[in-house]
């Protein structure tokens, strides 16, 4: 007697397989706009579901303020970008134009504070710079001594230049010629070197976040640069 066969049973068809084979075949709802239309996808923030072209419209418009959001981060990436480098060659044309030493530090103080809010500016210098000079050195610019050098050697802790908080005491040895905050600034420090040592340049704030540990240091490192040869030029045309 034959045996009866078993019902067919409904086989469910794998996401992945079918993902796969649409990917396969792009093609597939041309001409099949109304099948388009009927699928539903869920909606990405409220619930519930909403059809496939409502989602690609959805979807679009989010790239669309996305690509707009970067564009503007980019455009005011290079407004600052602009502003800062306008700032700084007018900071390094100001400095090329001081005839001495002294009047150095009175450009470098003075721009420094219109240009960029830092509110002092000392200006230690080697003694190698100032032992032939006919007067003492005027603030912002002092004769490195020993109590100077080591302590700022100290807060440098090895570095070449970085930025970091100056406490009371501090501020009073390091800038003597402005009133110090109550209880603590910020600063930024950096060597001056040309082949020998000859200083160091302190740009400093009241503000404790001013000059934050987190910030980089090349726009110091660079002006302290400047600043070096163009004592080295003034010391050797005199």
């Amino acid at each position: 007697m034959p045996q009866a066969q078993a019902p067919d049973t409904p086989q469910t068809l794998d996401p992945e397989h079918v993902a796969q084979w649409l990917a396969q075949h792009p093609d597939f709802f041309v001409e099949r706009e109304g099948l388009l239309q009927q699928l539903k996808v869920p909606h990405p923030d409220i619930g519930g579901a909403i059809s496939l072209l409502e989602r690609l419209v959805l979807d679009l418009r989010r790239r669309a303020e996305s690509a707009e959001e970067r564009l503007e981060q980019l455009l005011e990436s290079a407004r600052h970008n602009e502003s800062q480098y306008r700032r700084t060659r007018e900071l390094v044309l100001a400095l090329l134009e001081a005839e001495n030493n002294d009047a150095l530090g009175q450009a470098l103080a003075t721009q420094l504070s219109e240009r960029f809010r830092t509110q002092s500016v000392a200006l230690w210098c080697a003694s190698n710079l100032t032992d032939a000079e006919p007067t003492a050195p005027q603030p912002p610019r002092f004769v490195l001594d020993n109590n100077a050098g080591a302590r700022l050697g100290a807060l440098l802790d090895g570095r070449a230049s970085r930025c970091r908080r100056l406490s009371r005491k501090d501020w009073q040895l390091l800038l003597p010629h402005i009133e110090p905050p109550k209880k603590a600034g910020s600063c930024a420090l950096t060597r001056l070197t040309l082949g020998e040592p000859l200083g160091y340049l302190v740009l400093a704030s009241h503000d404790t976040e001013h000059f934050r540990a987190t910030l980089d240091t090349l726009f110091t490192e660079y002006l302290g640069e400047v600043v070096a040869r163009l004592m080295v030029q003034h010391s050797r045309s005199r």
